[in-house]
């Protein structure tokens, strides 16, 4: 068998990345820190299986409202964002303790841009950040605040007063990103896009600047290009690289499509894995699979940057939960429940399967073992990372009159987050803590 030099690279390519970020190497394993942990999605344990209506369930609270955006953690707080009202009225930021469920906490707002409440429109989509300093929170109506975790307003900033009215198709969904100073808000509305980066003591921009200028409803990435951090923001038929301590655009590449639901997932420094579907209808379906793949940035001597794809996928294509990498491979799910598994380091397809839990709108989740999928009828399916496998489909809970109608979200899984050896869930209007 011939030897992998990228495999064996990529053993230590997650170390690297994050050591190479303006931000600690990894949170503690009692925190969660934002969308997708900030990249960080192979976690050290979870549980083998479960019954959502059995002794499993640590706890499950209901939430007012409802909402899509990820549960983060910090030490025993859950933070939580959802809305409420005919058309958003109300928006929530609620915290929980992680041992038992109580509610601590909860902060109310009023949405600057009502829009009618369904199916159609992102919301509470926007995920939080979270780390010793506070909670910074961000709604799709164009409010950002932050709070001590104790639940005490630091800052409020109301995006429409500043930046004027915020329109975008489906609604904004871009969670927030962080690093040790700044967080950075992405505000990607149909005229005058941007980026924002504030301070997270003070709110205090540090810059702004022009979005992408196309439809996207995925979230920033801080990604490692020759040892720096760069902003990456992926919409659609574009992505493009950012400055952080300038918000200047560094690069633009566009030779790509139906990009607009996934994150860009950090592979190694200047590499990341795009995952590209047709889950909003965007034109351009037959080049989805072709648009999934690995992308490199390289500096070059003069300053400038050169962008293409170290391979393309032939069939794989993601629905709205971006693609994980985990033990050298490339996993994605589509809309049909197919779970492809493609060679990292050559992108060579190795499996296509469908799995009990069918599409999926929540990042997957891994250990050194095994694949998590949240699906979007309410199960788990957990997935061998050796032989591609299904071992065991998790239900949490089955479409009953508890559960908000199909065309408003159903049973839905959200999103999923792990902290403290428990495993939090989240459906619109229910949060779940399993722990074995």
């Amino acid at each position: 068998m011939k030897s992998n030099p990228f495999a064996s690279q990529n053993r230590y390519a997650i170390a690297l990345l994050w050591s190479l970020l303006p931000f600690p190497l990894s949170y503690a394993q009692d925190s969660w820190s934002g969308f997708q942990n900030g990249g960080r999605l192979t976690v050290s344990n979870l549980p083998d299986s479960w019954d959502g209506q059995s002794k499993d369930v640590a706890w499950k609270v209901d939430i007012q409202g409802y909402g899509q955006s990820t549960p983060v953690v910090f030490g025993n707080q859950v933070f939580l964002t959802s809305t409420s009202g005919k058309s958003k009225e109300g928006y929530h930021l609620a915290a929980y303790a992680l041992s038992d469920g109580s509610k601590l906490w909860q902060q109310d707002f009023q949405n600057p841009s009502p829009e009618e409440n369904n199916n159609y429109v992102s919301r509470a989509a926007p995920s939080p950040i979270v780390d010793a300093q506070g909670v910074v929170v961000s709604f799709e109506g164009g409010l950002v605040a932050s709070f001590s975790l104790d639940g005490k307003l630091r800052w409020k900033k109301n995006l429409v007063e500043l930046y004027g009215p915020i329109k975008a198709r489906h609604g904004l969904a871009a969670s927030l990103e962080q690093d040790k100073d700044n967080v950075y808000v992405w505000v990607e509305r149909e005229q005058d896009p941007y980026l924002l980066a504030l301070s997270k003591t003070s709110g205090e921009m540090i810059w702004k600047s022009a979005g992408v200028g196309a439809t996207s409803w995925s979230s920033p990435r801080l990604i490692s290009v020759a040892g720096k951090p760069q902003l990456v923001c992926s919409s659609s038929g574009k992505i493009a690289g950012y400055d952080v301590q300038t918000g200047n655009k560094l690069w633009e590449f566009s030779d790509l499509a139906n990009n607009t639901t996934c994150t860009p997932v950090p592979v190694s420094d200047g590499k990341f894995v795009v995952g590209a579907s047709d889950g909003r209808g965007e034109q351009s379906g037959a080049q989805a699979a072709a648009s999934s793949g690995l992308i490199e940035v390289k500096a070059l001597s003069d300053g400038k940057y050169s962008i293409d794809y170290v391979w393309r996928a032939e069939k794989a294509t993601c629905s709205f939960g971006s693609p994980i990498v985990a033990a050298d491979r490339v996993w994605m799910v589509n809309r049909s429940g197919v779970l492809y598994q493609l060679e990292l380091a050559t992108g060579k397809q190795l499996s296509a399967e469908r799995v009990g839990c069918g599409s999926i709108w929540a990042t997957p989740l891994a250990t050194s073992e095994k694949l998590y999928l949240f699906g979007q009828k309410g199960t788990t399916s957990i997935v061998d990372l050796v032989t591609a496998k299904e071992l065991a489909t998790c239900p949490s809970w089955e479409e009953s009159a508890t559960a908000p109608p199909a065309a408003m979200g159903g049973s839905v899984l959200y999103a999923a987050a792990w902290a403290s050896n428990t495993l939090l869930i989240r459906r619109g209007d229910v949060l779940y803590a399993i722990r074995k």
